[in-house]
């Protein structure tokens, strides 16, 4: 073997290891930045006002309270505002996944007339721009004597979000093997007790990513609260802090503190379902 041979394999390897330094470093710069802003809403939340009075925003940290939290949480109404998104967003998660999950099995696994007429009409109720639909939303709900309660809301949440979820599992669905299904009609299985005890533990990790991702749109919706809803004492975490901004105009300390105590359960939720949420973004893509 020769000098030149020898070379070349060490210079791929320096070549490899130089990019791979340079993807991390790459990276990890990107991360810093999108993490950045972040830490200063947390650093800011824990600072009082008269540190960030006095030596700025963007100062180094100079005290540390927790009464930030106090004040957001009792005086600033958050505790109340917590409570309403999560009687809006439990029930809105667990009722859409059910039916999506109910309407997914029946297009997917059963030969239905104007199956993919339905399953397009379901895509295309998610592709228009919900601005044009803000005024006949609320006129509807005041038509029907449910404006400014939860229950209308929830409604909403509902009636927008299951089109897609029935299309991603759909997709998640279609690829079960067939044999499975047929395996358990020949064992004397009906059409529910194949969805109950075949389709949907199957189906287990999709419904998984769905809830993790259900669970965030809706816990952070701010569109359709301020657009059926107008008393403060039922608005959700992320419209009440609007309001919370209106009473704490200059103390950044309360209005970051507020924020952190919003992000809390989308942060706990996505921790917990991470896995599938990442997996989440491929569901239906692959047969």
């Amino acid at each position: 073997m020769s000098a030149a041979d020898t070379r070349t394999p060490a210079r791929a390897l320096r070549r490899r290891r130089a990019a791979t330094a340079g993807f991390h470093l790459g990276a990890g710069t990107l991360a810093a930045l999108w993490l950045l802003p972040i830490l200063l809403v947390v650093v800011t939340s824990l600072r009082s006002f008269n540190d960030i009075a006095a030596h700025g925003l963007g100062s180094w940290p100079r005290s540390f309270t927790l009464d930030n939290f106090r004040q957001a949480w009792v005086d600033g109404g958050q505790q109340r505002a917590l409570i309403n998104s999560l009687i809006v967003t439990v029930p809105c998660v667990l009722a859409t996944l059910a039916l999506a999950a109910m309407a997914a099995f029946a297009l997917s696994r059963y030969e239905m007339p104007f199956r993919r007429s339905l399953l397009l009409l379901m895509l295309g109720g998610n592709l228009l721009p919900p601005q044009i639909l803000l005024i006949p939303v609320s006129k509807l709900s005041e038509m029907m004597g449910v404006y400014d309660t939860l229950p209308a809301l929830i409604g909403v949440q509902i009636g927008f979000g299951v089109g897609f979820y029935v299309f991603v599992l759909h997709g998640f669905m279609r690829a079960i093997p067939v044999e499975i299904q047929q395996a358990a009609v020949v064992d004397g299985a009906g059409p529910w007790q194949i969805f109950w005890r075949v389709i949907l533990p199957l189906a287990r990790p999709a419904l998984a990513a769905l809830s993790a991702l259900s669970f965030t749109w809706i816990f952070n919706d701010l569109l359709w609260a301020i657009t059926v809803l107008r008393s403060d004492s039922r608005m959700p975490i992320t419209a009440a802090l609007i309001g919370l901004q209106g009473q704490y105009v200059s103390m950044w300390n309360v209005i970051a503190a507020g924020s952190v105590i919003a992000a809390a359960p989308t942060v706990a939720v996505f921790l917990r379902f991470q896995r599938h949420f990442v997996a989440g973004l491929n569901l239906g893509a692959v047969k």
